[in-house]
């Protein structure tokens, strides 16, 4: 086998073989193929793509490059839900303690945030105490007793795709559907779960910034998930702009405790219902109800404490910290440190994500770099958002920083002028729109 013979073979559009996709992967896992040749490799799909075949066979080479996570013990069918990123996406906190009030466990392997979207893992341990870190060996255990777990992905789970993430990052290489797809797809099978949603957002604070290419995504996942073995559906969400009432880490999760006590933003709780009916039904823990059914009866759940009591023993059986009335005691708290007001009067019929996530970054919320901290504090919230009439000088969001923070006013200044740039105006109300865009499985 010559990794010469296959970068020309993907680059004049022929079919590559199982064999070859192995070598090249086990190469990029073992560091015996230079990164020049994986790097020209990649971009030869980029060029030329890869067919359904191609896609699951490299999907499974990356899967199968380190550990694979073996559910087997579970009692029932494991899930699993993946988002392909947002600005206050806070889907996942809600939806495991929800599933597991139907009896469906979920074993959740997260990363943290990097540049304007946001980490779960950096959300969880917003909450005192809470661990995130903890080895496979320790799964079966915690899966066992409560039927959660959330943890941050381990360096052996899909190591050949930790290798060409890193590579594709640096060489123009990221914007290519094939690539996309295996990166996502290989760590939810290395993962275990035989069930998965996959949430694909589109808009200005997604990856996929337009419906097509969210939809060219999910179609190659969904295909390459059936080819695996795996149960999935992709449910397509709009991220035109950031998702519920909060941007940041303690926010976001004060936000979750919200949701989890009935006083949920809309459309966090039809995403949240719209996920978790899914993945229920194909766990078979739907007792014959029927799709609107279960999400009324998620939505019931969310009210009357079921989901919640669940959510207070994912975070202590994890080593959180807990008040008496189960809302979570937190690293650090925010803090408003200025309010951002209208410049003009009239309905909001925009709010960039991608701006309100780089805002957001600035005040300490995000990472630029993967070695950089964060202050769990730092954040957004939101008095208005798209469709809400304001008169100039009404507040529209305020800026918080930790309360043990401290960051310069020019840095706050020039904040606030960035999220004035997200917010667009018009003299009429927009046209309500859901934010479930579609449904494919």
């Amino acid at each position: 086998m010559d990794m010469i013979d296959i970068i020309l073979d993907k680059r004049y559009g022929r079919k590559l073989t199982d064999e070859q996709i192995a070598y090249f992967v086990k190469g990029a896992t073992d560091g015996s193929i230079p990164d020049y040749q994986l790097s020209s490799f990649l971009m030869a799909v980029v060029l030329n793509g890869m067919d359904e075949h191609e896609m699951t066979s490299l999907t499974l080479a990356m899967a199968r490059s380190g550990d694979i996570n073996d559910l087997s013990y579970v009692d029932g069918i494991p899930v699993d839900k993946h988002s392909t990123g947002g600005v206050g996406d806070k889907i996942t906190p809600i939806l495991i303690p929800l599933l597991a009030s139907f009896g469906v466990t979920t074993v959740k392997l997260s990363g943290r945030g990097l540049g304007h979207t946001g980490g779960t893992v950096d959300k969880f341990e917003s909450i005192r105490g809470f661990n995130a870190e903890i080895p496979f060996d320790k799964i079966r255990d915690m899966v066992k007793a409560s039927g959660m777990f959330i943890s941050g992905q381990t360096p052996n789970l899909a190591p050949a795709d930790k290798v060409l993430y890193s590579l594709r990052d640096v060489t123009g290489t990221v914007d290519s559907i094939p690539l996309i797809a295996s990166s996502i797809m290989s760590k939810k099978i290395a993962g275990g779960a035989k069930a998965l949603v996959l949430d694909v957002t589109c808009g200005s604070g997604a990856y996929m910034k337009t419906e097509e290419r969210a939809r060219e995504l999910a179609e190659a996942m969904i295909k390459i998930g059936k080819l695996a073995g795996i149960d999935t559906c992709c449910v397509i969400t709009d991220m035109d702009q950031p998702l519920g009432r909060c941007v940041g880490n303690t926010l976001e999760m004060q936000e979750v405790y919200e949701v989890l006590t009935g006083r949920g933003s809309d459309d966090v709780i039809q995403i949240v219902t719209t996920i978790a009916s899914k993945l229920i039904t194909m766990a078979s823990k739907d007792n014959g109800m029927n799709e609107e059914e279960l999400k009324a009866e998620c939505a019931a759940r969310l009210k009357d404490g079921r989901a919640l009591s669940h959510y207070v023993e994912l975070v202590l059986s994890q080593g959180g910290s807990v008040n008496s009335n189960g809302s979570p005691l937190y690293v650090e708290y925010p803090f408003e440190s200025m309010y951002v007001t209208s410049p003009e009067s009239g309905y909001i019929t925009r709010i960039r994500a991608d701006i309100i996530g780089k805002a957001s970054v600035m005040l300490g919320a995000g990472r630029l770099s993967k070695d950089d901290t964060i202050d769990h504090g730092a954040g957004i919230c939101f008095y208005a958002k798209v469709g809400d009439k304001v008169k100039r000088g009404d507040r529209l969001c305020s800026l918080c920083i930790g309360e043990n923070s401290k960051l310069p006013d020019e840095v706050l200044y020039d904040v606030m002028d960035l999220v004035h740039e997200a917010y667009e105006y018009s003299d009429s109300a927009p046209e309500k729109s859901s934010v479930i865009i579609d449904v494919l499985s």
